[in-house]
């Protein structure tokens, strides 16, 4: 088993390693690639170094049996057919493919199916308020179809790369001591603050990162079900929130609600009010799943559920999500000799 990681020194490709590690992924051998700023770095990897190749459009992917790909959408872009010219699989992080129609769009838990499907090679990995959205919707859906989803996401600083965590802790670093911050990788200062914009504002008044909750959804779920989005950048590392209010064709009750999600893998239910027990990004980031809580009745529709989650976005929402995918890849006989 040969195994590429492109974007290698980015935050997704450093996750991308820990989690490989973590679940004892199959790897014979593995090459790193990165930008000219990378290449020439080393990291350790099970006991030995390996060294950030450039990436060029060569045959340094041949015999690569699957490439994880987080270098953003034009790299993405650019290198496909390279990457994937001798048989590799692409497992992209990016926007770059995830509405093209013959490019699968998987959530393992969802519809892990599609990714038998690649007539590219490519399969693409959805948004990650996307993924750890649809991993809640998916076992209400199975109770009743969901018509209609409104959902507001409360955004770590982790979902912009490494760079952009950095820079929220300085800031408050700077604040603290008196000194301007610098803003760079947000439109505003985030620090002591909340920014009601992730991504570029579209014709509609809704940013891209708000439609792409509407369309992959939708993809995902082979789903008409209509998603309006907010989605706000808040000053936390790691982890996205999300509050979520779904309407069902049938009302579904809070006990149905609460054993389904309980019972769906990737899924774990904190929830008592009781003793002030709900998801936090404090006690998700680094784990594995999307956890969920605040399960109530929609007072305002007779056919809604409302819930609160929480899960860790380079985790679940990103690399995890890609090895997962190569996991039921491999599992289906479709990587390696």
């Amino acid at each position: 088993m040969r195994v590429a990681i492109v974007g290698a020194s980015g935050a997704v490709g450093q996750e991308f390693l820990r989690v490989l590690d973590e679940r004892r992924f199959p790897i014979d051998e593995l090459v790193l690639f990165g930008s000219e700023r990378s290449a020439g770095r080393s990291y350790a990897f099970r006991g030995k170094e390996h060294q950030v190749q450039l990436l060029q459009h060569n045959d340094a992917f041949r015999g690569i049996d699957v490439a994880f790909v987080s270098a953003g959408g034009g790299t993405s872009k650019e290198y496909a057919e390279t990457i994937t010219r001798h048989g590799a699989v692409m497992i992209d992080n990016s926007s770059a493919f995830r509405m093209d129609e013959d490019v699968p769009l998987v959530v393992p838990e969802v519809n892990a199916a599609d990714a038998l499907m690649r007539p590219r090679g490519i399969i693409a990995n959805p948004n990650c308020t996307t993924i750890m959205m649809v991993v809640c919707l998916q076992p209400l859906e199975r109770l009743s179809h969901i018509r209609r989803i409104h959902v507001a996401s409360y955004q770590a600083a982790s979902g912009a790369g490494a760079a952009a965590m950095a820079e929220l802790e300085q800031q408050y670093r700077d604040v603290l001591a008196g000194r301007e911050p610098k803003v760079e990788k947000f439109a505003y200062q985030l620090a002591y603050n909340v920014i009601p914009q992730i991504d570029v504002f579209t014709d509609n008044g809704y940013t891209k990162e708000e439609m792409k909750m509407y369309a992959e959804t939708r993809k995902i779920m082979h789903s008409d079900a209509a998603c309006s989005a907010m989605c706000v950048r808040v000053p936390s590392l790691r982890s996205h929130s999300e509050a979520v209010w779904v309407e069902t064709e049938r009302p579904i009750s809070v006990d149905e609600a609460r054993a389904a999600l309980a019972a769906a893998p990737g899924v774990t239910v904190v929830d008592d009010p009781s003793r002030q027990q709900y998801p936090m990004p404090l006690f998700t980031a680094g784990k594995d799943d999307v956890y969920v809580g605040r399960i109530r009745k929609d007072l305002a529709n007779d056919h809604g559920l409302t819930f609160w989650l929480s899960g860790d976005q380079i985790k679940k929402g990103a690399a995890l999500n890609a090895v997962q995918i190569a996991e039921y890849l491999l599992k289906a006989g479709e990587l390696g000799a």
